[in-house]
């Protein structure tokens, strides 16, 4: 089997058998289709099999990505799709043994996730035209945002029918096609309320998306991106504000009010616990406090 079948094999594998989100799936095909080309160069008109594929080979390609600069969480990630797309052909018998066996990523230096305070959170949702549709929409989305901790694909993604009002809970469908709960507080839901309840919001079937653009499509995840970028500079907050920096604070405001790490694992879809353990960092608050507890002469 060739190096492009067997890639396009997988790809198929990771869409309909494992249901991954459609930005990992472009991330998984872009990194394969980058490994295809260092082994197959272009003018070179050679197909490879995969069988022939050896450890070396995969080596030189990751070693020529340091070179070349590439960030070490980026090489690790291409290391991990390579992994995946091997042991798959392994699993299948395409492959008699797997080329990747004893081969290690970058070691990856632990970044804190970044995180705004609380009040940088009142200040963001105070920059809204709430006489307008989108303002009410930017608002609920900035909310539910903060309220859930969910990602900008799910809330993208999310429709009436994922919202029990009554209870305050919002289902949410995560990687790989996994439901969760998340809670809607009493401003989320308020929020949401306003913008459903305007009088030019059309379209309220469980089926329909609940966030839309002014053509009543969809709201894609790079509009939702843009416009929380662009409601943090007006707050005065610059750039400090993405969809992924309100679930980090979302996690980091739960764990300082004494939230089990158990629970925000749950409420955040991380199927390790090691994943959620990345909020546990010491925030000044956490500090003070345990200073004030424990500390003789405070």
């Amino acid at each position: 089997m060739t190096l492009a079948d067997a890639t396009e094999l997988y790809l198929r594998y990771i869409a309909q058998e494992k249901q991954y989100s459609p930005h990992t799936q472009s991330n998984y095909r872009r990194d394969l289709g980058q490994f295809r080309q260092f082994l197959e160069p272009a003018g070179s008109g050679s197909a490879r099999p995969v069988e022939s594929i050896t450890k070396l080979e995969i080596r030189d390609f990751l070693s020529k990505l340091m070179v070349d600069h590439k960030a070490r969480r980026t090489v690790a990630r291409k290391m991990s799709a390579l992994r995946s797309f091997f042991k798959h052909l392994f699993r299948r018998g395409i492959l008699a043994e797997l080329p990747t066996t004893g081969l290690s990523a970058p070691k990856l230096n632990r970044q804190l996730p970044k995180f705004v305070t609380i009040e940088d959170i009142s200040r963001l949702i105070t920059t809204f035209d709430l006489a307008a549709l989108n303002g009410k929409r930017d608002r609920a989305i900035i909310e539910v945002l903060y309220s859930t901790g969910m990602r900008v694909s799910e809330l993208a993604q999310l429709t009436h029918q994922q919202i029990q009002w009554r209870d305050g809970v919002v289902r949410v469908i995560g990687k790989g096609r996994k439901e969760r709960l998340c809670l809607l507080g009493r401003p989320a839901l308020e929020a949401l309320d306003a913008y459903i309840r305007d009088r030019t919001y059309h379209g309220r079937g469980p089926k329909d998306p609940v966030f839309r653009n002014r053509f009543g499509a969809r709201l894609g995840v790079v509009s939702i991106e843009r416009m929380v970028l662009k409601a943090s500079k007006a707050a005065g907050l610059g750039e400090r504000v993405t969809p992924h920096v309100l679930r980090h604070s979302f996690a980091t405001h739960l764990l300082d009010a004494g939230a089990d790490l158990r629970s925000v694992q749950e409420l955040l879809g991380h199927a390790s616990l090691s994943t959620t353990q990345i909020y546990t960092h010491i925030t000044p608050e956490r500090l003070k406090r345990a200073y004030e507890k424990a500390h003789p002469r405070k």
